[in-house]
């Protein structure tokens, strides 16, 4: 069905946009006949190798890194919050705002391939900026650099905004979101 002003696929196709999202089809999450819902799976993702989980911190925190749903053939990866954290929980560059801003992309690319997908699957970043006024300049520089190796085109959705982070140490946080064709990754 069209919707008046809104342009269908042929307008946005002569635009250059590209439909994505059919996958074969998209699955319904509700199957018509007889009204019962779709199972959506649940499983955390985690990246040992990377960072630790939250519930080995000496703290324990309650959370996990991120979590794959499901959707039939569709799947989202939704990446919680990560910093500069290494294996064992410790904080690393401290100090270093560009140290930790890669140390963070690196943290949620690892939690990326765990469930083997990559930074071009990414549709929406937000950005915690301990100090936005002295640092946004070089995140956004580190960010461009990152996103030209990675090949991003077109680039994900994001805010950036400023907020006190769980460690006085760390100075970024990045949350992400991921959706891919589940039929077409490992």
């Amino acid at each position: 069905m069209k919707y008046p002003g809104r342009p269908g696929r042929a307008e946005l196709a002569r635009e250059g946009h590209e439909i994505a999202l059919e996958c074969r089809q998209a699955k319904r999450l509700v199957d018509p006949t007889n009204s019962k819902r779709m199972e959506i799976k649940k499983k955390a993702i985690r990246a040992p190798d990377a960072l630790n989980e939250a519930f080995q911190y000496l703290r324990p925190s309650s959370f996990s890194r991120g979590l794959r749903l499901d959707f039939g053939s569709i799947s989202a990866l939704l990446i919680s919050g990560t910093a500069s954290i290494g294996p064992d929980g410790e904080t690393l560059h401290v100090g270093d705002f560009r140290g930790q801003t890669r140390r963070t992309f690196y943290n949620i690319t690892r939690l990326l391939a765990a469930e083997g997908a990559t930074w071009k699957d990414v549709v929406r970043t937000t950005c915690y900026l301990r100090d936005i006024d002295q640092d946004y300049a070089a995140f956004n520089e580190e960010r461009t650099a990152f996103y030209q190796e990675q090949g991003l085109d077109p680039l994900p959705a994001s805010t950036g905004i400023q907020a006190k982070l769980c460690r006085p140490e760390l100075l970024i946080e990045i949350e992400a979101i991921a959706v891919f064709c589940s039929e077409s990754k490992p």
